[in-house]
């Protein structure tokens, strides 16, 4: 099993959304080395955090699992999507997407700040300069010591 963090904006989709909708395509990713991860790493059953980003206080606020392999975003096909991508060919999609779980809230959110802060967490990719990336990996031991701060 592996571990990981996914961000979304709260405005945008948020962790009250998944409880509500139970299951949904994590879709909208146009970054290749995230690409890569859904199709090579990810695995169905591995968890995720659930992070909100671009926000007042991001935090990391649920747990989900990952319930599908990769495939084909269809949103790179679809003109009107705000993640078209006219380059993309559908006999050999450029972007994948998988489906995730709701599995619960945390008991409190765990904010960007407090990771920051804690010494522990010093090699945690989230709190690396310039890591840009919406999904990344989470060792088990920085799970673990996240996991224990709720």
């Amino acid at each position: 099993m592996a571990y990981w963090l996914m961000k979304s904006e709260p405005d945008v989709y948020g962790i009250d959304d998944l409880k509500r909708d139970k299951q949904e395509p994590w879709d909208g990713i146009r970054n290749y080395q995230v690409r890569n991860m859904f199709r090579d790493t990810m695995q169905i059953g591995d968890i995720a955090f659930f992070y909100h980003s671009n926000c007042k206080i991001p935090a990391i606020t649920g747990l989900m699992t990952i319930a599908s392999a990769a495939y084909p975003d269809a949103t790179q096909f679809d003109p009107k999507s705000k993640y078209f991508d006219s380059k993309s060919d559908p006999t050999n999609p450029r972007w994948l997407l998988v489906d995730v779980k709701y599995k619960r809230k945390l008991k409190r959110e765990i904010t960007l700040k407090e990771l920051k802060e804690n010494e522990q967490l010093q090699d945690f990719r989230l709190n690396q300069r310039g890591n840009r990336l919406s999904v990344i990996p989470v060792e088990k031991k920085e799970w673990d010591l996240i996991l224990n701060l709720e």
